[in-house]
Parts: structure tokens; C-alpha cells; sequence
């Protein structure tokens, strides 16, 4: 029995129509990284427990720190669930300081976000390279999570045309250690690094186009039927203002918020998903 077994979460509530047989579902993921505190973190529960109804053709998923993650598991509505926002490259044992996918999961946690771009570029440490995120990918996949796979390019990266050749060598490690049948439960999170929490955003057409390049490189690399069903995320600045507009785009499957999945505002970007 997982942890999140023995909680008593508030039920949720969906409007519309769930997606169609063969048509994928939006994907609204929240990461709310190193912030907050107990008290804040029980007043944004509040907030998102009393927000209203989620569209029945989309997922919510919130990435909260590892200490928040049994409050959320304990009060936070059931139609949200909840990631971390790492794992260990680890089974358990003396690895001081991991947390392993196993722990994760034997607390009720479904997904995990891997390969995000802060992680990427490390923070007074060294980054995770893609190989390393490939198999970070494949051990929670084998634990009975689901990934949040984020790839993307820098802006130097962008401005010198190269924005396909970086996310196919990230996507080229994973799929070196994947199967077809893995991608089941992975998503694609295209995080525009020059766009995360600067304020800068893609416009509809350039995340399209990107998007579009990332599920044809799927379809040549991996088969076709993988890159038909995958959902590839926006992860660059996505908020209440412009979520619509850029869920409105073919191969845009929904979002991986940063800044705006601290506020009430992030139901701004749920509402947002276009109907069935």
C-alpha cells in the first residue's frame, strides 16, 4: 500500500468531454522547483482545491519539492497528481542524500520530471548530461513512474539555427536505452531554455515548428506509431495570458509551468486546454 493510500484528498471535478479514442490528452505540468513553505504551500492547496472544474480531455500534474510532496499527497485534490522533480540514478542502499524512483512510488507519486535544463546546466555543481537522464528516464520507467523528459536549446543555440540538433541529441540518448513501449509513459517537454522565467516566449508559430520537428524526428528515429501518440509539452514562460493560444497549435500537447504554477493563476493555463 502506498503512503498516498492512507490520505483522504478532496475529490476534483472535470467539464467537457474527455479526449477522443486515439487523440491525446493535454498535459499541464506544474513545477514549483525550491520554493515555498508549509504555510504557503497550504494556502496554494487552498487555491487550486477550490478552482473548479478541470477539462475532462486533460491531465494535471504538479512537480513539488521532495519535503512538500506528503503534504500535497494529503490534501491537494485528486484530479492532480503529483511529481518529483528528480530521482536517483539509484536503487535504495547507502547512497546519502538520494531519493530513489522506488521511495517515490511507494509514496503515491506518479510521475517525475527528468532532464530539466536548471538540472541540465547545474547549479554550483556539475549538470546531468543526457546519457545520465536517459537512465535516470529508464530506472523510473521501470519503477512504475511516469517521465516528464525535458529537452531544449539555449538561446546562443537558437540564434545560430541549431535549436534540432541539441534536442535530438538529447532525445538520442534516451532513445538509445528505450523501448517503443516505454514511450508510453513518457512526455517530451520542450523548454526553450532562453525562455524559461525570463519572459520571453515563443511565439504559437515557432513552438509549432519546433514541436513539429521534434514529433518527425520521433517518427524517423523511433517509429511512427510513437511519435503519433507522444505528448510534447511547452515549457517556455506558458501562463494564463497566452496558454490557449499556444494550445491551440497541432503538435502542442500542453505545458510544463514554472512561475506561474505558484499561483491560483495556474487553473488560468488549465482552462486554457481546448475543448474536445
Amino acid at each position: 500500500m502506498a503512503f498516498s493510500d492512507t490520505c483522504s484528498r478532496p475529490e476534483g471535478s472535470s467539464t467537457g468531454s474527455a479526449a477522443a479514442d486515439g487523440a491525446r490528452a493535454y498535459l499541464i505540468g506544474g513545477n514549483w522547483k525550491s520554493n515555498g513553505t508549509v504555510a504557503s504551500l497550504e494556502k496554494l492547496i487552498a487555491e487550486f482545491n477550490a478552482a473548479g472544474p478541470i477539462p475532462a480531455n486533460a491531465e494535471v500534474v504538479v512537480g513539488a519539492p521532495f519535503i512538500h510532496i506528503p503534504i500535497a499527497l494529503q490534501s491537494l485534490r485528486k484530479d492532480v497528481e503529483i511529481a518529483a522533480q528528480n530521482c536517483s540514478l539509484t536503487g535504495t542502499g547507502a547512497y546519502t542524500g538520494e531519493i530513489t524512483a522506488s521511495q517515490l512510488k511507494d509514496m503515491g507519486v506518479t510521475w517525475v520530471i527528468l532532464g530539466h535544463s536548471e538540472r541540465r546546466e547545474g547549479f554550483g555543481m556539475a549538470g546531468e548530461d543526457s546519457e545520465l537522464v536517459a537512465k535516470k528516464t529508464k530506472l523510473a520507467l521501470a519503477e512504475g513512474l511516469k517521465v516528464m523528459l525535458c529537452i531544449g536549446e539555449k538561446k546562443e543555440e537558437r540564434e545560430a539555427g541549431t535549436t534540432m540538433d541539441v534536442c535530438a541529441e538529447q532525445l538520442k540518448a534516451a532513445t538509445a536505452v528505450l523501448s517503443e513501449e516505454d514511450w508510453a509513459n513518457v512526455s517530451i517537454a520542450y523548454e526553450p531554455v532562453w525562455a524559461i522565467g525570463t519572459g520571453l516566449t515563443a511565439t504559437p508559430e515557432m513552438a509549432q515548428e519546433t514541436h513539429a520537428n521534434i514529433r518527425q524526428w520521433m517518427a524517423d528515429n523511433v517509429s511512427a506509431a510513437v511519435a503519433a501518440a507522444v505528448r510534447i509539452q511547452y515549457g517556455g514562460s506558458m501562463k494564463g495570458a497566452n496558454a490557449a493560444g499556444l494550445m491551440s497549435q497541432t503538435d502542442i500537447d500542453g505545458g510544463l509551468i514554472g512561475g506561474a504554477s505558484l499561483t491560483k493563476g495556474f487553473f488560468d493555463v488549465v482552462n486554457g486546454v481546448p475543448s474536445a
